[in-house]
């Protein structure tokens, strides 16, 4: 799995606000799975209310022990009537669907009862894939007809944002829909080739809440 790095934690108030990139997993073949909270992220997310994960109290501890039994409980039991659904939306690759470490960071670890979120740290290799629904859409209200499955959309690299440096603009015909997400924007800096964009889901209700977009190198 050449196309994954660590996986970052996030977390946020709720739906519109700011993400928060609150710890770290990492990974290699002689240690296992390690996590550890991120100090500076936990400063500006304490300010929005942010309590730790439960299993992991100690901001200060580095964990080393079921760090992915605990987060892989977040992952769809392969045992669920609709998993083949689940497998087929997220674009998993059936030889990884035992590996804990490449489905959290494949699925993000979604879990409609709080707001974290895993986000990995994918490296531009040959056909990567994987999704990524976009951030900032509460910001610009699109209107219901924007975004429909199939759209292709474009980006641009925005090293000098202030906020983050590693910040991507997406467009449809030149006009602004949103950004991608912390973390996963990383990837569009480092690859030296285009990355294709497409739309593969959209939640409507009034306006366009969410849309997941299919990140390919291929």
């Amino acid at each position: 799995m050449k196309e994954l790095g660590n996986i970052y934690l996030s977390w946020r108030e709720g739906a519109g606000k700011r993400r928060h990139i609150v710890g770290v997993i990492k990974r290699n073949a002689t240690e296992g799975a390690r996590f550890e909270y991120w100090q500076e992220g936990l400063k500006r997310a304490y300010d929005d209310g942010f309590t730790v994960y439960t299993e992991f109290p100690d901001t200060t501890k580095v964990y080393r022990d079921n760090v992915m039994d605990v987060f892989g409980q977040r992952i769809m039991k392969t045992e669920r009537s609709d998993i083949a659904d689940f497998l087929d939306f997220w674009e998993i690759d059936d030889k990884y669907m035992n590996d804990k470490y490449y489905m959290l960071a494949h699925t993000q670890g979604l879990n409609p009862t709080d707001n974290f979120e895993f986000l990995a740290d994918y490296h531009p290799v040959k056909c990567l894939r994987f999704l990524t629904d976009l951030a900032s859409l509460s910001i610009s209200k699109l209107p219901l007809d924007a975004l429909n499955i199939g759209d292709r959309l474009t980006y641009r690299l925005e090293p000098n944002n202030p906020i983050d440096r590693y910040a991507v603009r997406v467009l449809k015909n030149e006009e602004e829909i949103g950004y991608i997400k912390k973390i996963h924007s990383r990837v569009f800096h480092k690859s030296k080739n285009t990355l294709t964009l497409e739309v593969k889901a959209v939640e409507k209700n009034g306006a366009i809440k969410r849309a997941f977009v299919k990140v390919s190198a291929c």
